[in-house]
């Protein structure tokens, strides 16, 4: 009996697909240390041949035959590797994408769990497994989730999310995140630590670092504008009432077009765009931790620190430090 099933799709993130078969085989070489039963895994594919991963390489899978038993493993389904909504919409409407998602609806509805990252969340929606779940995915793909899943709730800041037999997880490389949360539900707590630590990864729980506020609004020209004005303002960030007055729209315009755009409100993003420019100051700057939290319209340190652990979960001297290890 298997524990997770590797579902292979042509086209799909190397990295992703890498990750996740290195993470299973470092997990069954090092779990006798342990004490802990090794997992077992397969991979699966829809066509006869090699699946072609993105960038030419090839990765043999046995052909799924797409039947009812029941199977108790977890299938995880590796990021498909497009990066705009459109392609995406081209992508799902492939052949095996159709057949992949009626087998995943199929294998939930007998009892099985499924596990997905970046856009190949967007096959769960199609197999009509996200209603009133909690799921993320990629932070710049969220929006078009939420236009496509309107019953889901999307948390495009958290890295996993995990809702009954629905895992998900952020951008291709929150694979490594997503295997990590699927050791220790399955594994235990040690066998995900060790594994961690002898592969040099570490589970993260935010994808707030990452975001650029520019492609969060996904090409939408007056969110590239409101981004555009608060940097420019920066050290005196603009109220939600100076935005919306600059721009000419009524506050609750400003606002509904914000949200649909990037799923954040004003104000979150303009907390955004100021906690952009304090990592950059960090990495870029000898400035003091005072003297950049001056920078982005912050009367001292404290708020700045207190910002950055909320949203970062560090403060600005761990942020440095980290930054300059990288």
């Amino acid at each position: 009996m298997h524990d997770f099933t590797v579902l292979l799709l042509d086209g799909a993130y190397a990295s992703s697909v890498c990750a996740t078969l290195d993470i299973l085989a470092a997990a069954h070489r090092l779990a006798p240390r342990l004490g802990v039963v090794p997992p077992k895994w397969k991979t699966l594919c829809f066509v006869d041949r090699p699946v072609v991963l993105q960038g030419g390489l090839s990765i043999a899978a046995r052909t799924c035959a797409g039947g009812s038993r029941a199977d108790r493993s977890v299938w995880i389904v590796p990021g498909l590797g497009v990066s705009t909504a459109d392609d995406l919409q081209r992508r799902l409407a492939a052949p095996d994408a159709r057949s992949a998602a009626a087998t995943l609806k199929r294998h939930v509805a007998l009892g099985g769990g499924v596990a997905a990252s970046c856009s190949s969340v967007f096959l769960l929606h199609q197999a009509g497994l996200l209603d009133g779940r909690r799921v993320t995915t990629s932070w710049w793909l969220a929006p078009a989730l939420r236009r496509l899943a309107p019953l889901a709730r999307i948390d495009a800041d958290r890295m996993v999310c995990a809702d009954g037999p629905i895992v998900t997880a952020g951008a291709a490389f929150a694979q490594t995140d997503l295997m990590l949360h699927l050791l220790r539900t399955h594994g235990g707590h040690d066998l995900a630590n060790v594994v961690s630590r002898f592969l040099l990864i570490h589970g993260r729980a935010a994808q707030a670092p990452f975001v650029i506020p520019e492609v969060l609004a996904g090409g939408d020209e007056l969110v590239a504008r409101v981004a555009a004005e608060i940097e420019r303002s920066l050290p005196t960030p603009p109220s939600v009432a100076e935005l919306a007055s600059r721009l000419h729209l009524s506050e609750r315009t400003l606002a509904r077009h914000v949200t649909r755009a990037t799923g954040k409100t004003t104000l979150a993003l303009i907390q955004s765009v100021r906690l952009r420019r304090a990592r950059t100051l960090l990495a870029s700057s000898r400035m003091s931790i005072d003297q950049v939290a001056a920078e982005v319209g912050y009367q001292d340190a404290t708020a700045l620190r207190r910002m950055m652990r909320r949203a970062l979960g560090m403060n600005p001297s761990e942020l440095r430090a980290a930054q300059a290890r990288a």
